[in-house]
């Protein structure tokens, strides 16, 4: 299964218009950090115990230790498409997802709100950040009780987290692959209500950067004449 799993997520097959790209990115970003993969239906969660929850918690006390990091990354989306670029994120709230040519794509999040903006179309959609998955994933502390961890599966070279809350989530469930030894974050995939899988992988990742408010600033004024 696990083999399978890793084939599928290195399948690499172009974007074809930036059209794909558009509904990709949003999907992604609007179920961020989205069910299970392809070998993780999201119907069949792991039983759980008190120690999976311990365990989930103790990982998201870690990622949310890292106040700033930035790398690499490649996106998958459900028809197969591949996209990628770089990221950056400074706690709390602050992120930004550039990506390469020729996706047009960009994703900014300033602390209060996230913007979408297809560079090419010269379009960009504003969401309050408090709105989206984000508001978890960046906050100085990532609280996952209250039944939002569906499942934990601990593996020698893998700790698989799926999550799910219909407040943050919606209809998706987003899953979370972690090294086991260090906690990393390796990948996420994000399932939506269709069952249609995004999943994103980074690498290069480097932690404890600085990194220029700049970096997250959002131009307001362009997003209200283009939005």
């Amino acid at each position: 299964m696990k083999e399978n799993r890793m084939k599928n997520t290195r399948s690499v097959v172009s974007a074809q218009h930036s059209g794909l790209e558009s509904s990709m990115t949003r999907r992604a970003v609007m179920t961020l950090f989205s069910a299970a993969s392809v070998a993780l239906s999201p119907v069949a969660a792991f039983a759980q115990g008190a120690g999976d929850g311990a365990t989930a918690q103790k990982i998201a006390n870690h990622f949310s230790s890292v106040k700033t990091m930035m790398g690499e990354f490649v996106q998958f989306g459900p028809r197969g498409e591949q996209t990628g670029g770089k990221f950056y994120i400074s706690r709390p709230g602050k992120l930004r997802f550039n990506y390469e040519d020729p996706s047009p794509m960009r994703v900014i999040a300033d602390g209060r709100n996230v913007v979408i903006g297809n560079m090419k179309l010269k379009t960009w959609d504003l969401y309050p950040l408090s709105k989206t998955p984000l508001s978890l994933l960046l906050s100085d502390k990532i609280d996952l009780s209250n039944q939002k961890v569906r499942s934990v599966k601990e593996e020698s070279d893998l700790i698989t987290i799926v999550l799910g809350d219909k407040s943050i989530f919606g209809d998706s469930t987003i899953t979370l692959m972690f090294d086991p030894k260090t906690f990393d974050l390796r990948q996420w995939t994000t399932t939506d209500a269709q069952n249609k899988d995004t999943t994103v992988m980074i690498f290069n990742v480097q932690t404890g950067v600085n990194l220029d408010d700049k970096v997250f600033a959002i131009n307001y004024e362009d997003v209200r004449k283009r939005g």
